[in-house]
């Protein structure tokens, strides 16, 4: 029996019933994959049903505003992703006549969209037969055929599409390829993965020469950089002090509160000593720490974040055009990182409006 053969045979057997494999239609398929890029599918699937629910066809999400997507994503993280979702469903509109692309020639032209999402949105919805290169299927080539070449790098890209184009069941493009996700995923899985009930035990390399835990080998990325953020919490009456952030930064265009970022970690004694903060305080302004430092994990940043409550708003000296006073009902409606999202998730009784 062929490797595809084995393959379709364990997903009839064990695949999992997920509700975008139920439908052919490419947009909701593409939005399922866009919203599991870096995301596993047990915290996917209310963001997926979210934005069907709000968006159940590809123009109704071009006419939506940013700021109400990106509300939508809130605490997804990688924001950039609902940014290019909202460009590229404004592209199928403008451009597309609102149909949706199906041809892998197409869909890769989307924001956002690169060859294995252009290739499982190709083959999933018109069985065009592309096969589709994620974790999980760099995993499994890697040990059934026991390939040490590192899988993020130029030789290794190319040497495993090549492996994955040959072993495609190019009849059945699109069952093939959702079975060999979820094979990565359910059996060959990066830790204690099922190797004792496989159905390519006998002819997995990694198995035989006992290297499963050492495949697939990865180089390491540059080092991360670490930033030091100095929130501040700020009330008046009924109000809270919110932050909008520019372009060009990480978490663009959402919701924080007013920070001050400096190039080392300092405490409270030292930040208040510094001429930045003298800029929008006043001399004796008092502040209140709330909670332990809390460090937030970015791709290529690690950020730091300490957060203080401004005990009397009227010690603020100046403002800068972007902070702005919220009433706390609007609050909850504004798009934020999931720093601040989870930070008011968890202090809204210490730091909400006193009723």
């Amino acid at each position: 029996m062929s490797f595809a053969a084995k393959l379709l045979k364990w997903y009839h057997e064990n695949g999992r019933d997920l509700p975008w494999r139920t439908t052919q239609d490419p947009y909701i398929i593409w939005l399922s994959e866009i919203i599991l890029q870096q995301t596993r599918v047990e915290q996917g699937l209310p963001y997926f049903h979210r934005f069907v629910e709000e968006f159940p066809i590809v123009t109704k999400f071009a006419e939506a505003d940013e700021e109400k997507v990106l509300r939508l994503w809130q605490g997804l993280g990688y924001y950039s992703r609902a940014r290019n979702m909202h460009k590229a469903a404004q592209m199928v509109q403008n451009t597309l006549g609102g149909i949706f692309p199906t041809v892998f020639s197409e869909v890769i032209r989307l924001p956002g969209v690169g060859e294995y999402t252009a290739a499982a949105i190709a083959s999933f919805s018109a069985n065009e037969p592309r096969a589709v290169v994620d974790g999980n299927v760099y995993r499994v080539l890697s040990r059934y055929f026991g390939v040490a070449e590192p899988i993020n790098s130029t030789k290794g890209k190319k040497l495993f599409a090549a492996l994955a184009d040959d072993l495609l069941d190019k009849q059945h493009a699109g069952l093939y390829n959702q079975a060999i996700m979820d094979f990565g995923a359910l059996q060959c899985k990066p830790k204690n993965p099922l190797c004792g009930n496989c159905v390519f035990q006998l002819e997995c390399v990694a198995f035989r020469e006992d290297r499963v835990e050492y495949l697939p080998v990865k180089t390491k990325g540059k080092a991360s950089r670490s930033r030091f953020f100095h929130y501040f919490v700020v009330s008046l009456a009924d109000k809270l002090l919110m932050a909008k952030r520019g372009e060009g930064d990480v978490w663009a265009n959402l919701y924080e509160f007013p920070m001050l970022e400096t190039a080392t970690d300092m405490s409270l004694l030292e930040l208040v000593d510094t001429e930045e903060f003298s800029t929008y305080f006043k001399a004796g302004v008092v502040l209140e720490p709330i909670g332990v430092p809390i460090k937030h994990i970015l791709s290529h940043q690690h950020i730091y974040a300490r957060f203080y409550r401004v005990t009397q708003a009227e010690y603020l000296k100046i403002k800068k055009s972007e902070w702005d006073y919220f009433f706390w009902e609007k609050i909850d409606t504004l798009a934020k990182h999931k720093l601040i999202f989870s930070f008011l998730e968890r202090n809204k009784q210490l730091i909400g409006p006193k009723l």
